[in-house]
């Protein structure tokens, strides 16, 4: 008897496309629900009997849980419309829609009401954190064997799936970065410890400074919260410190370009600014003057992947963990090679 991955390949679109023609369920194209009926004929079954060994998928929804950050533009933000674009080109492909979920201010999100509620099939998680009733929430869709994915968030031995990129990596790039050039004095503005983010790119600075026989300086770690606002709030630290700071490693671009601006609303000169990189590698890194040098991350990777991942997983079960980590690459502008003056 064939198999759904059979027929999926005959088609030439994935298992999830297969199931969705079968039970008539969602938006597809007509050329692709007739491909896929051709190649079910084709292998001797007619639609229903191959529709009875699918799991019977309910609205045809996609969901993102998104974060609540008050006052935040987050579909103008370059880490959400990249992940959300990747998210919604391969839900397109797939004949599903997208449906946005924001997290109520201060309440962990009920994730399993709304696969009870039927109002989506699989749920793509942005912006969790490492605080208990998430945590609790997570487990409770992870045990019920709702299919979900969390992206750039990690849970310590919990065995959730997640597709995330290698930030440890990514920092201790922009790091060498700066010491090859013979920075010593170099200083790091991090987001939030309850991202796992965060703390992934600490250890990765701090690797890279302990292989160079420099261990960190309390003084030069520095707290953001990842919104421009908060760059230009350090950069008052930062001019405080300009003789024995020479560069900076920022956890994200929004960051580092709040700190070049709040240094040059400061007087401090283009002479004496510390050499800098980003993380991200947002669009706005090549307009900065000088450009900004910056970890490029590949968002719109991560959505596509997670969505294409997600849908492949069953209904009621776990399933084997999804995990994944991309590589991140470093991009060398004008930021990161200015020598500050003696």
């Amino acid at each position: 008897m064939a198999s759904r991955k059979e027929v999926a390949e005959r088609a030439g679109v994935s298992e999830a496309t297969v199931s969705r023609v079968l039970n008539n369920v969602g938006p597809l194209k007509e050329e692709t629900r007739q491909r896929v009926l051709a190649a079910a004929r084709e292998l001797g079954y007619t639609p229903s009997s191959l529709a009875r060994s699918f799991a019977r998928r309910r609205s045809g929804n996609l969901g993102v849980v998104m974060p609540d950050l008050p006052k935040a533009r987050l579909f103008s933000a370059y880490y959400f419309s990249e992940i959300l674009s990747g998210i919604g080109s391969k839900a397109r492909e797939e004949g599903y829609d997208l449906l946005v979920i924001f997290r109520g201010a201060g309440e962990p999100q009920d994730y399993c009401g709304l696969f009870r509620m039927r109002k989506i099939d699989a749920c793509i998680v942005l912006g969790a954190k490492e605080e208990p009733g998430e945590l609790a929430a997570l487990r409770l869709l992870h045990a019920e064997g709702h299919p979900y994915c969390l992206i750039n968030q990690h849970f310590e031995g919990e065995g959730f799936h997640e597709v995330d990129a290698d930030h440890v990596a990514g920092t201790r790039q922009a790091t060498e970065h700066l010491l090859a050039q013979g920075f010593r004095r170099i200083a790091f503005l991090n987001g939030p410890a309850e991202y796992s983010n965060s703390r992934d790119r600490r250890r990765g600075f701090e690797s890279a400074l302990a292989e160079a026989g420099l261990p960190p300086e309390p003084a030069l770690l520095l707290q953001g919260n990842f919104s421009r606002r908060s760059g230009v709030e350090a950069a008052r630290t930062v001019a405080a410190q300009l003789e024995r700071i020479d560069a900076i490693v920022v956890a994200n671009d929004r960051m580092a370009i709040g700190l070049q601006q709040g240094l040059r609303e400061l007087g401090v000169s283009p002479g004496r600014m510390p050499a800098i990189v980003g993380y991200d590698d947002s669009d706005a890194a090549e307009l900065t003057q000088p450009a900004l040098s910056s970890v490029r991350v590949p968002f719109f990777e991560l959505g596509a992947l997670a969505a294409a991942r997600v849908l492949e997983l069953p209904e009621g079960e776990a399933g084997e963990a999804i995990s994944v980590k991309l590589p991140t690459r470093l991009v060398v502008r004008a930021s990161s090679i200015t020598t500050k003056e003696e």
